[in-house]
């Protein structure tokens, strides 16, 4: 660093100087010619000072433009030095003065009597001239303007040189093995699965005969499949770090163009340059946007353009041709809408799902986002993984920095855990609204509301655990029930019931309170209506139509013209739908007027306070006697936790075999 003070810093040639010098020079010879310009000089100073004086030389009168051009002696040059300008250079030939002429006539009689009055003759000489340098400037210009144009708009347009204007060139960045890629399979946390397949890959380019030797070969390609932000790109950063390969990333839409066949040809471009560089990986991103199904919804504005893309992308990724050494990366959200040929092994040979966090990876990716915070000295982590249930590590990495604002916001000095609740309840609600106008009456209904959806879910086996309660206004909800879902990879049919019945408890708490209902509820209906419908066409959980399920994986179903059903079907089902919900809406009222006195404690006490938590739910109705999953979880880690500690406490400090937990246990019948 020392050696580099010392030196100047070069600048690079641009090629564009040179056609700002060629513009510029073009533009001083139309203004001002070659050499000194005369000097301008008025009618009158000429012909009271010069015209018929010893010392002019010459004028040339040129009759075209009524200008007059007098040329001096060159030893009388001083001698009318006050008509020149001031500052500006006299010209070392003639001429040395322009004058403008009113006409030609009247010089010619100015010059007769200057003749007469000087008993001389005056040099006068008369030209017509035609103006070919200003001329063919205007004829060049707009050539010049177009050659521009044409230059930045189409041959700049393809970002290259080869091709046709260069249109048809690879957009792909090139990650090198000299390029400073920070990001690394150590800053991805909760990913252990799919790190684990990248990482073979990875270690394949690194060490090849570890594979090679057994007759193995490496699989050609690997699909990133997951919902949005679960880490897909932030992985392929991470193969960039850690590969000592050159690694290309394109995204997908930069393969469409609005010029036939450009698409294909990014396409051989890509693969001509990882070929050259190979062993290499190729990324591409959102691969959707060119791999879609062909075929699909065919003669209603296909783009064709698309599948000839696509069409080049298959013969490159696995034809004819040698394609070793180019291993392949790809991510995508949608999987279900992308061409078979694209997913058929030897192509991508593997497909990587990247699924929302659990609650143990939730909490890892916490502490990689909580490193760069300033957190509060007594603050406990453990609560944040079981606050965030269904977050991606985007929405993860959201809340991390919402609160972080929050904090700074209300001026504290450590971020705490109340702000990242509020961040929380922020980012899934929106903004608080606490200056809504709303009028008592309207304040009551609310209450009533969400007390009734915090009562039936309470009482619930199967439902989701109650956080808090509040009727103040964020987003577009006047109030709202926050609950902790479970995290479960089976569902009940029990467990959809209780649901709906849940999120009827507000419109039933409204019927019984009032007897009348109100349009608050659009929300809950929506989603009781959709939970109902998947029992029936999906889940096959209809007493009329058991194990019956219409669920198109494929997508096929949104491109057909028909239903998949009759219309005597979908009586049915529209009956067993509504059968399910009423059903459901007359167990929560049920439910509530069996417990009438402490819903109106529960509704009062939220009127009352605007917010009301776990605490005071339980205070009311007593604790609930179902454990919720994420605690017997917690509760089940800590427990192997503690079986592993007294293990190890146990066993002699001198041995050295490990023995398993198997191994240690004693048979019991």
């Amino acid at each position: 660093m020392a050696d580099n003070k010392g030196k100047k810093r070069r600048i690079a040639f641009n090629p564009y100087w040179v056609y700002g010098l060629v513009a510029a020079a073009l533009i001083v010879i139309s203004t001002f010619g070659l050499g000194t310009a005369p000097h301008s000089l008025s009618y009158t100073r000429f012909e009271s000072e010069l015209l018929g004086k010893q010392g002019v030389e010459k004028i040339v009168v040129v009759r075209n433009e009524l200008q007059a051009e007098v040329t001096l002696v060159a030893d009388s040059v001083e001698k009318y030095k006050q008509l020149f300008a001031s500052n500006v250079p006299v010209p070392v030939k003639g001429p040395h003065f322009v004058v403008d002429l009113p006409s030609i006539d009247s010089f010619e009689a100015s010059r007769k009597a200057a003749e007469v009055a000087a008993n001389r003759s005056i040099p006068v000489f008369y030209e017509q001239r035609s103006d070919f340098l200003g001329g063919a400037m205007m004829f060049i210009w707009p050539i010049i303007f177009f050659g521009i144009l044409y230059y930045f708009m189409f041959r700049r347009m393809g970002s290259g040189s080869g091709g046709v204007m260069g249109v048809g060139n690879s957009k792909a960045k090139e990650v090198g093995k000299d390029t400073n890629v920070n990001v690394t399979f150590k800053d991805v946390a909760g990913l252990d699965g799919a790190k684990q397949e990248l990482e073979e890959i990875v270690e394949f380019l690194r060490r090849p005969d570890k594979y090679t030797e057994l007759g193995g070969k490496i699989p050609k390609g690997a699909l990133l499949v997951g919902p949005p932000g679960t880490g897909k790109t932030l992985l392929a950063k991470a193969v960039a770090g850690e590969a000592s390969v050159p690694f290309f990333s394109m995204s997908g839409s930069d393969f469409v163009e609005m010029f036939v066949g450009v698409g294909a040809s990014r396409v051989r471009d890509l693969f001509k340059k990882a070929k050259e560089k190979a062993p290499s990986i190729v990324f591409i991103d959102e691969i959707d946007a060119i791999g879609r199904a062909r075929g699909r919804n065919s003669g209603f504005g296909s783009n064709e353009e698309r599948e000839n893309t696509l069409n080049q992308l298959l013969t490159e990724m696995d034809g004819f041709g040698n394609n070793s050494g180019v291993i392949i990366l790809a991510a995508t959200n949608r999987s279900e809408i992308l061409d078979p040929a694209l997913m058929r092994a030897g192509r991508f040979d593997r497909q990587v799902q990247v699924e929302l966090p659990d609650i143990n990876e939730r909490e890892a990716i916490f502490n990689v986002h909580l490193r760069p915070l300033k957190l509060a000295p007594d603050f406990d982590r453990s609560f944040l993984a079981k606050l965030t249930p269904g977050f991606s590590g985007a929405d993860i990495a959201n809340v991390c920095n919402e609160a972080a604002l929050t904090a700074a916001r209300k001026a504290k000095k450590f971020v705490d855990k109340q702000d990242f609740q509020d961040a929380v309840d922020r980012i899934v609600g929106g903004l608080e609204k606490k200056n809504k106008i709303m009028t008592l009456e309207e304040r009551r209904t609310i209450a009533c509301h969400e007390a009734g959806h915090a009562t039936v879910s309470w009482l619930l086996e199967f439902a989701n655990p109650l956080v808090k309660v509040t009727i103040v206004p964020r987003g577009k909800a006047l109030g709202a029930a926050w609950y902790q879902p479970e995290e479960r990879q089976l569902t009940t049919k029990a467990h959809l019931l209780d649901d709906i019945t849940s999120v009827l408890g507000g419109r039933a708490a409204e019927d019984i309170t009032f007897g009348q209902v109100g349009t608050g509820a659009l929300n809950d209906l929506e989603r009781a209506n959709k939970l109902a419908s998947a029992m029936v066409t999906y889940y096959g959980m209809s007493d009329k139509l058991p194990n019956i399920c219409y669920y198109d994986s494929t997508g096929q179903q949104d491109y057909a013209f028909r239903s998949p059903y009759s219309e005597e079907r979908a009586r049915i089902i529209d009956e067993e739908v509504s059968a399910i919900i009423s059903s459901q809406y007359e167990r929560a009222k049920e439910i509530l007027r069996q417990n009438a006195d402490k819903h109106r404690q529960l509704a009062d006490l939220l009127l009352e306070r605007e917010v009301i938590f776990t605490e005071d739910v339980e205070r009311i109705f007593g604790p609930r006697p179902w454990k919720n999953r994420a605690d017997e979880l917690a509760d089940e880690k800590k427990e192997e936790e503690q079986a592993k500690a007294t293990s190890q406490s146990e066993s002699p400090a001198t041995t050295e075999v490990n023995t398993t937990e198997e191994d240690n246990t004693d048979y019991q019948p």
